[in-house]
C-alpha cells in the first residue's frame, strides 16, 4: 500500500478530485496548509503598505491507495493540477505499513 500527499494550487481541488475518482479512487483527506518554494511568494499592497507574502496558500491531498492504484493515482494528479508553471505543487509517495478502518476493525487494502 502507498500513501500519496500532494500539495496542489487551491483551485486545483475540483480537478484532482474528478481525475482521482475517474482512475477508481473513491476517499481523500484535504487539509489547507501554507507552502514556500521556487515561487517564493509575491508582494501586495495594503492601505499604500506593501507587504511580501512568503507562505503562500496551497491544498494537501492525502490518499492511500493500493500498490496497483499508486500509478495511475498519481499520473490522474499530475495531469489535473499542471499549469506548468512554477508552484503547482509536488506529489509524495510513502510506503504504507497499516491500514484500519475505524468502524469495522478491518486492516490492510480492505481498510482503504
Amino acid at each position: 500500500m502507498k500513501l500519496l500527499s500532494a500539495v496542489i494550487r487551491p483551485h486545483k481541488l475540483d480537478d484532482v478530485r474528478e481525475a482521482l475518482q475517474e482512475v477508481g479512487i473513491t476517499g481523500l483527506t484535504v487539509t489547507e496548509v501554507k507552502g514556500f518554494g521556487r515561487q517564493m511568494g509575491h508582494t501586495e499592497l495594503y492601505r499604500g503598505a506593501e507587504y511580501k507574502i512568503e507562505f503562500l496558500p496551497k491544498i494537501k491531498i492525502d490518499v492511500g491507495v493500493t500498490d496497483e492504484q499508486a500509478g495511475p493515482a498519481c499520473d490522474a494528479i499530475q495531469a489535473a493540477a499542471t499549469t506548468d508553471k512554477i508552484g503547482d505543487g509536488k506529489i509524495f509517495v510513502s510506503d504504507l505499513e497499516q491500514v484500519v478502518r475505524i468502524r469495522t476493525a478491518e486492516t490492510g487494502e480492505t481498510a482503504l
